[in-house]
């Protein structure tokens, strides 16, 4: 690996200001550099799933930050509920698969690791793959979410995803390294973990 000593800027080690701190968010500053922090330290995860009729499962949701539908992959905040603070990854995925689109998966595993948007955030998402899924409810999310889960023929996807972009929707960028996952699946990767942890 290179050096990279000589490119970190000289205030990457400035102290931390506060700038603002909310429920979920704080605004920091360090040096010259102003970002977002997400208050549960455990970050997010996306969740990569494919039915038995080999659809892929997205979620639809308004999000009032850019005031637009999105479509995305289920997600969520790992961590965020008062007696869940110490949840892993890998549980939040099982818990939000279902809560989201009524899906519960047999087995999950973690597939890749990184920054959301690493000049404007520390927020950091774990993809993860959930396997063996079963119908067992409506979704649509808890009682502060509308959401409205699409099951999208695999191999239509992207097509799918770019005609949703042509009416105007939001389309998450990361869901097309989702896609990717799913069409590279098998290669080199962790073992499951199989049953549903609480």
């Amino acid at each position: 690996m290179n050096d990279t000593a000589h490119s970190i800027p000289a205030d990457a080690s400035a102290p931390v200001e506060t700038l603002y701190e909310g429920r979920w968010l704080s605004l920091r500053k360090r040096g010259r550099w102003e970002y977002a922090e997400r208050n549960n330290p455990a970050g997010a995860v996306i969740i990569v799933a494919v039915t038995p009729d080999d659809c892929v499962l997205f979620v639809e949701q308004y999000r009032v930050s850019i005031l637009q539908n999105t479509i995305e992959m289920p997600a969520g905040l790992v961590g965020d509920l008062a007696d869940q603070a110490d949840e892993s990854a890998l549980m939040a995925a099982q818990r939000e698969l279902e809560e989201e689109t009524g899906y519960r998966c047999a087995s999950v595993e973690f597939i890749h690791r990184g920054p959301s948007s690493s000049g404007m955030s520390t927020e950091m998402i774990a993809f993860v793959r959930a396997r063996d899924l079963e119908k067992v409810g409506p979704g649509g999310g808890d009682e502060t979410e509308n959401i409205v889960v699409h099951e999208v023929p695999r191999r239509e996807a992207g097509a799918w995803l770019f005609a949703r972009a042509a009416e105007g929707y939001s389309i998450d960028p990361k869901l097309f390294a989702g896609l990717w996952f799913i069409e590279h699946d098998g290669a080199e990767k962790p073992p499951a973990i199989s049953g549903r942890s609480r």
